[in-house]
């Protein structure tokens, strides 16, 4: 299965509340959890890019031959995944960027690529929940999305849901992704110490 090159994108600059401690840090079989999504992406990306909160401390990045990892920082101060998107895309080398949340530690590189090469001549494609889409994992083409993402970050909805809506993006249903991802694991997301992977199992 092949698509066009692309660059991925980590968004990590959440805050954590919800956890009550770092969660990007928490141990998860044997890795801290934000490295999973960083590693899932560099089976796919040309380059990882880490977008952080202006004032969050540096992780340890994991290292992989060939695929530069990176850190940017949020565009906006307390604006949410969204200064995120933009800090990303501002940086990113490539025409397609490849989105994932640091809190993903299931992402499927194989599901990944099915959700790159589905983006076809759209400006962007995410995956199907049910009967609606999710946010994440999310691609797109870099320049009409950066220029989405900067008008959403300036307005009073500040969402990653208004950038795909107003993108009109692909959405893949279920009947689709299931054959890269069959128990549907890419929903998993860690909020609290018991969504953590072997606390409950992904409904």
């Amino acid at each position: 299965m092949t698509g066009p090159r692309a660059s991925g994108i980590v968004l990590a600059g959440g805050r954590s509340t919800r956890f009550g401690a770092d969660k990007l840090r928490a141990d998860v079989r044997g890795r801290p959890l934000l490295e999973h999504p960083i590693l899932a992406l560099a089976e796919v990306c040309g380059e990882v890019l880490v977008a952080l909160a202006a004032d969050a401390p540096e992780p340890t990045l994991p290292g992989v031959a060939g695929v530069p990892i990176r850190i940017v920082r949020d565009a906006v101060d307390g604006a949410g995944p969204l200064a995120g998107l933009v800090a990303g895309l501002e940086a990113a080398g490539e025409g397609v960027a490849l989105v994932v949340g640091g809190d993903q530690p299931d992402l499927r590189p194989e599901l990944l690529r099915l959700l790159v090469s589905s983006l076809g001549t759209g400006a962007a494609a995410v995956l199907a929940d049910g009967d609606a889409p999710r946010s994440l994992p999310l691609v797109v083409r870099r320049d009409p999305a950066l220029a989405a993402a900067r008008r959403v970050l300036g307005s009073e909805r500040r969402s990653l849901l208004g950038v795909i809506f107003g993108l009109g993006a692909v959405v893949l249903p279920e009947s689709t992704w299931r054959m890269a991802d069959p128990e549907g694991s890419w929903r998993r997301d860690v909020d609290r110490p018991e969504d953590l992977p072997g606390h409950r199992s992904v409904p």
